[in-house]
C-alpha cells in the first residue's frame, strides 16, 4: 500500500461464495471515486477461505492478515458455503469472522434500513408500510451470547446431550454501544429505541438499566423508548417508519436486521459497517460488508445483487474517509439506477429485465457519471 500519510488504506477481501463477485463491483466504485473525485485511497486485495487454505493451510493467510492490520478500512465480501467442508473446523475457527470482530474490537455494527420507492412493486411488504422507511439498527457485535463463557456440548449422566451458551453483558459493553446510538440519533431525527427482553432475561435488565442511566447522564435531549424484542420484530414489518435508531444486543440485532431486510426490499440491498473504538489519533478500525451471506447456491452464476456491497462503500466514504458529499453522491446514484429500472433477480418485478452482477455495477457507475455531471452543472450556475 502507498505509505503517504493522507492515503486511506483499504483491504479488499472478497471471501467466498458470491463475495468476490459483489466485491468486484464495489471495488470498481471505489476506483471511480479515486479517479474521478480524487479520493485519496490505496487498495490492497487479499484472499480468504478455501482457496488460500489449499495453498497455505490457513483460511486467513499471512498476506491477508498483514493487509487488514495496516488497513484503515476493510471491505469484506462473504464467508461460508458447502465447499468449505473441505476446511477443518479448527482452521475455520482460527480465521473466523467472529474472531476478526473480537481482534479489532468491532463492537458497533450499523445496519441502515432504507426503503427505495422504486422497489415498491417487488418488495414483500406493502408500499404503504414502506413509505418513509429510513432507520439504522446498531447491533452490539463483540459480546453477548456469541462470545460468552462457559459454552459447549456435554453428555449428561443419563446419556442425554446438552448444549449450553452464556449470555452476558457488562456496564461498559452496554454503554459504549448505546453511546454510539445516541450520538448517531443526534445527527438524524433524535430518537433511539432500545430493544431487549427485560421481562425475562437478567442480562436485558442490566441492558435497559444501563441505557437509561447513560441517557439521563449524557443524552437527555434524545428521545428514548424501549421495546421487547418480540414486539420489535412485529413492529419492523408492521410500521417500520416509526424507527430512527434502534440499538440492541448481539443475537437480537442479528435476527432483527435480517427481518428488517423485508423493509428494504431484499437482503441483498443491506450494507453494514462494524466500527471499533476511536484511538488517540481520532481513528477507528472499520469493516464494511453487505449483510447477506455467501449464497453458495448462486455463486459463480453472476446474478448476485452487488448493491449491499456498493452501499457499504457509501458508508466507508462517510465514516472512514470523511467524505459525506461523496457518500451522498453514491447513494443518489444507487437510487437513480433503481429508478431507471436496474434490477437483479432478487429485486425484479414480474416481467422486468434482470441484470447480471456486472450489469448492475455498470448501471451504478453510469448513474454516478450522471449525478456527478449534474452536480458540476449546479456548481457552474452558482459561480
Amino acid at each position: 500500500m502507498n505509505d503517504r500519510s493522507n492515503m486511506i488504506k483499504v483491504a479488499v477481501v472478497g471471501g467466498e461464495g458470491i463475495g468476490p463477485e459483489v466485491t468486484a463491483q464495489s471495488q470498481r466504485v471505489l476506483n471511480w471515486f479515486a479517479a474521478k473525485r480524487g479520493v485519496p485511497m490505496a487498495l490492497r486485495e487479499a484472499q480468504y477461505g478455501i482457496i488460500p487454505y489449499l495453498a497455505t493451510g490457513k483460511v486467513m493467510p499471512p498476506d491477508t492478515v498483514e493487509a487488514m492490520e495496516e488497513a484503515d478500512a476493510i471491505l469484506w465480501g462473504a464467508t461460508g458455503g458447502p465447499e468449505t467442508k473441505e476446511v477443518p473446523a479448527a482452521a475455520r475457527k482460527a480465521g473466523s469472522l467472529l474472531g476478526l470482530r473480537s481482534k479489532y474490537d468491532l463492537y458497533a455494527n450499523l445496519r441502515p434500513i432504507v426503503a427505495h420507492p422504486a422497489l415498491a412493486d417487488s418488495a414483500p411488504l406493502k408500499a404503504s408500510v414502506l413509505r418513509d422507511v429510513d432507520f439504522v439498527i446498531i447491533r452490539e457485535l463483540t459480546s453477548g451470547i456469541y462470545f460468552g463463557e462457559p459454552r459447549g456440548i456435554e453428555t449428561l449422566a443419563d446419556g442425554q446431550r446438552r448444549g449450553f451458551n452464556t449470555e452476558q453483558y457488562t456496564t461498559d459493553q452496554v454503554r459504549r454501544v448505546a453511546r454510539s446510538a445516541f450520538e448517531l440519533a443526534r445527527t438524524r431525527r433524535n430518537k433511539v429505541c432500545s430493544v431487549d427482553k427485560a421481562n425475562v432475561l437478567e442480562t436485558s435488565v442490566v441492558w435497559r438499566e444501563e441505557v437509561i442511566a447513560l441517557h439521563a447522564a449524557e443524552f437527555s435531549d434524545v428521545e428514548l423508548t424501549h421495546m421487547y424484542v418480540d414486539n420489535a420484530a412485529m413492529q419492523i414489518v408492521r410500521e417500520p417508519a416509526q424507527f430512527d435508531v434502534m440499538v440492541t444486543g448481539n443475537i437480537f440485532g442479528d435476527i432483527l436486521s435480517d427481518c428488517a431486510a423485508m423493509a428494504s426490499g431484499s437482503l441483498g440491498m443491506l450494507p453494514s459497517a462494524s466500527l471499533g473504538p476511536v484511538d488517540k489519533f481520532g481513528r477507528r478500525k472499520a469493516l464494511y460488508e453487505p449483510v447477506h451471506g455467501s449464497a453458495p447456491d448462486i455463486a459463480g452464476r453472476g446474478i448476485a445483487n452487488p448493491l449491499g456491497s456498493i452501499l457499504s462503500v457509501a458508508m466507508m466514504l462517510r465514516m472512514t474517509m470523511n467524505r459525506p458529499e461523496d457518500a451522498d453522491l453514491l447513494e443518489k446514484a444507487v437510487a437513480g439506477a433503481l429508478s431507471g429500472g436496474a434490477r437483479t433477480a432478487d429485486i425484479a418485478e414480474a416481467g422486468a429485465k434482470r441484470l447480471s452482477t456486472q450489469e448492475m455495477g455498470d448501471a451504478v457507475l453510469s448513474a454516478l457519471e450522471k449525478v456527478a455531471g449534474k452536480e458540476k452543472d449546479r456548481e457552474k450556475e452558482r459561480a
